[in-house]
């Protein structure tokens, strides 16, 4: 069950030593069309999710009642107010480099739709598909963030790896109690929003996802009034 969440965690560790051999020898360029390359790869993998939808009528209650919830929590706000508050404690205290790599890695990988999404993937349905190529994404940019960051990127693999499990293990627990069709709605909400991380990641227009997050579990609500 917890297969995605360790290749994920390898894929991180193996992006790092490899970004720990470059040490900043990797042209601006590069890691700029990299990251292009690696956005595409994220609209792919969400789009792929989105389409298996059998009710689209509730993907689009659950993203608009979601986004209603998110705006009113403020979570996008809340999310980034915690990084900053993690992040300013760990490197006044701690050491300034290896903090940074590690607090800044560690908040990219753990905090969003797509980690999220892949260890619900993971615990509801058995299939680790979306973790894989989370994986092969954090991987790559870990290449980029280690050659500028440092060795702390390296052990953002811990938090990301017991992150990603606890969220599988809870979705396995709760996975029977879930029909198939709502679990087929919450992969088909997930997977628009992880197209939105690629479409941010691009820089075509800014997309609070974080504000969007209740729109994955909301299908166990919708999908049950609508049967009724």
């Amino acid at each position: 069950m917890l297969k995605g969440s360790f290749i994920n965690a390898a894929l991180i560790i193996a992006g790092s030593l490899i970004g720990l051999v470059l040490q900043k020898g990797i042209p601006e360029k590069i890691k700029n069309t990299l990251m292009q390359a690696m956005a595409l790869a994220v609209i792919l993998v969400g789009l792929q999710m989105a389409v298996k939808s059998d009710n689209i009528l509730v993907v689009i209650i659950s993203l608009a009642v979601g986004a209603v919830l998110g705006e009113l929590l403020d979570i996008e706000a809340r999310l980034k107010s915690l990084g900053l508050f993690i992040e300013s404690k760990v490197i006044r205290n701690g050491n300034g480099g290896f903090a940074q790599g590690f607090v800044t890695s560690s908040l990219v990988y753990c905090v969003g739709a797509m980690a999220i999404m892949g260890a619900l993937q993971s615990g509801l349905e058995h299939n680790h598909s979306t973790l894989m190529a989370k994986g092969m994404i954090d991987g790559i940019t870990a290449i980029v963030f280690t050659s500028t960051l440092g060795i702390g990127v390296l052990f953002s693999a811990i938090p990301v790896f017991t992150y990603q499990s606890s969220i599988t293990l809870l979705a396995g627990f709760l996975n029977q109690f879930l029909s198939p069709e709502i679990i087929t709605e919450m992969s088909s909400t997930g997977g628009l929003l992880i197209a939105a991380i690629g479409i941010n990641m691009l820089g075509m227009t800014e997309i609070k996802i974080g504000n969007l997050l209740p729109a994955i579990f909301l299908p166990i609500l919708v999908t049950k009034l609508i049967t009724l």
